[in-house]
């Protein structure tokens, strides 16, 4: 609350000359609290799979796996077109991303599977590589996902929680922070620290 406000202030005194001085400055921030890292044990990510193979929706199993795979955040995989896809070089380009950086995601093992098995099915009416009905939008996992994880057991977990997942298990393989944020697209290593422990 105080950043928005803070940010309202600075655009009141420098674009638009309202006020003169920003009174948030002589406020305390209070400390920001530690950032959630919650991931999947082996079992629940088992059990989380068996439910997504399970599921009505027939594209959430490749959606769990390339967000488990990649790390990708969920608009940046359910955004994804056929244009973004490279099956020879095996890697899908995120071309719009939260830092607005382009992104290459490598694919590999199952995750490089579930895109050739989408591939196979692929509508000609659609560039999206998940699209809804209309094939104009992607598909709406909300329902779906909340009812996997609820067949699952899993609780206390959110679909973002897949993106700490893929870091913790890069981190517990050995991987460096900074290949982490690579990956992930972090421009700092501020965010990747949280995952230091697990190497």
């Amino acid at each position: 609350h105080m950043a928005a406000l803070s940010h309202a202030y600075t655009i009141a005194i420098k674009e638009w000359g309202w006020v003169d001085d920003n009174p948030l400055r002589k406020v305390q921030k209070p400390k920001e609290p530690r950032g959630r890292v919650r991931f999947l044990s082996d079992e629940e990510r088992e059990n989380l799979l068996e439910s997504c193979r399970n599921s009505e929706e027939p594209f959430l199993y490749s959606i769990v796996v390339l967000a488990l795979s990649t790390g990708a955040r969920k608009s940046e995989i359910l955004n994804l077109t056929w244009g973004d896809i490279d099956l020879k070089r095996k890697v899908a380009v995120l071309q719009h991303t939260k830092n607005d950086e382009r992104r290459a995601l490598p694919l590999s093992g199952e995750a490089l599977k579930c895109v050739k098995s989408l591939a196979e099915m692929r509508r000609i009416d659609t560039r999206l590589l998940f699209p809804d009905e209309s094939g104009t939008k992607p598909i709406l996992i909300r329902a779906p996902w909340q009812k996997v994880l609820k067949e699952a057991g899993v609780e206390d977990f959110k679909f973002h929680d897949l993106r700490h997942s893929a870091a913790s298990y890069l981190a517990m393989s050995g991987a460096s922070l900074v290949e982490i944020a690579e990956i992930l697209g972090h421009k700092t290593l501020q965010m990747v620290k949280r995952y230091s422990h697990l190497s």
